[in-house]
């Protein structure tokens, strides 16, 4: 197989398969101008499952003092995590995903809404440099307007969400 054929099977870049290649992967032939590369599937596979389970074994901690490390890591990582929940300085993923979403949708609102705010303003203006001006005041507006998450996110709470209803 040449390179093309084997990041096809495989379902990767050629950016990859040049990645393989330089960390060892087994090659038939090297390419050339006009000589193509051409790679042992099987040979292939049977590397690429040596390099995952060399990887998997380094990553896997072999004495009793790196799993004591580790666990003493995790509970470390785990109580300034606790802590940091304590001090409302983190959130529930779905909490984060709700605010974001509503925030998007406040800033798609104010943009939707430039034509009409600047049309009126627009009427009839032939100089480019005062168009420019006047779109570049309403953008700015809707986004000013769209920053002021503190509200935003008030008056969503003040709102009862299907799920309570």
């Amino acid at each position: 197989m040449n390179r093309s054929e084997l990041a096809e099977i495989h379902g990767v870049a050629l950016t990859t398969i040049d990645t393989w290649v330089r960390g060892n992967c087994p090659v038939l032939q090297r390419g050339a101008r006009g000589i193509e590369w051409s790679f042992n599937t099987a040979d292939v596979a049977r590397w690429r499952e040596d390099e995952r389970a060399r990887q998997a074994a380094a990553t896997t901690p072999t004495t009793r003092e790196e799993l004591d490390l580790r666990r003493a890591t995790a509970d470390t990582v785990r109580a300034e995590l606790e802590l940091s929940k304590a001090k409302d300085e983190v959130a529930p993923v779905a909490e984060f995903e709700k605010a974001t979403a509503r925030l998007m949708a406040a800033i798609r609102t104010n943009m939707l809404n430039i034509p009409q705010r600047a049309v009126l303003r627009l009427l009839g203006e032939t100089n480019e440099t005062a168009f420019k001006k006047v779109l570049r005041e309403e953008i700015a507006l809707a986004l000013e307007t769209s920053a002021d998450v503190e509200a935003i996110l008030e008056a969503d709470e003040q709102e009862p969400d299907d799920d309570e209803e």
